[in-house]
């Protein structure tokens, strides 16, 4: 890692915001462009409000698969993007695709999976199911 890089993680800071904050999204080179292969980061720790029960939040383990090209994603960056949604009112759908979105635009992959298991509420059981395939 270089210094710059180094610089920039240790720069990063969190704010909670009615907004996720994907300015905090940093990448760094692939160490191994040439050589295709499947990255995953799984988290049981995300969370965001209800946008009809704003006082309610909902959790989701998220598991994100990608094929990196010629960058990968810093995890502290990505530990603290995905914390930036703790006070964003959104539906579930909304969430796991802007996740989706976020992470292609910052990262630029050759493909990605993102499937967000929301914890039951009500009885019912919702996983979301996202993916990007560079064409």
């Amino acid at each position: 890692m270089t210094e710059d890089l180094r610089d920039k993680v240790k720069q990063l800071k969190l704010e909670y915001k009615s907004h996720p904050q994907k300015g905090l999204l940093i990448t760094m080179p692939n160490p191994y462009p040439d050589r295709e292969y499947e990255e995953e980061a799984i988290t049981s720790e995300f969370t965001s409000l209800c946008p009809l029960n704003p006082g309610q939040p909902d959790y989701a383990t998220l598991t994100i698969k990608y094929v990196p090209s010629q960058y990968i994603i810093e995890l502290k960056s990505f530990k603290f993007y995905l914390a930036s949604y703790r006070m964003v009112e959104t539906f579930y759908e909304e969430a796991t695709n802007w996740i989706l979105d976020d992470l292609v635009n910052a990262a630029k992959p050759k493909s990605m999976e993102i499937v967000a298991d929301w914890n039951i509420r009500g009885g019912i059981g919702t996983k979301i199911r996202v993916s990007y395939n560079k064409a």
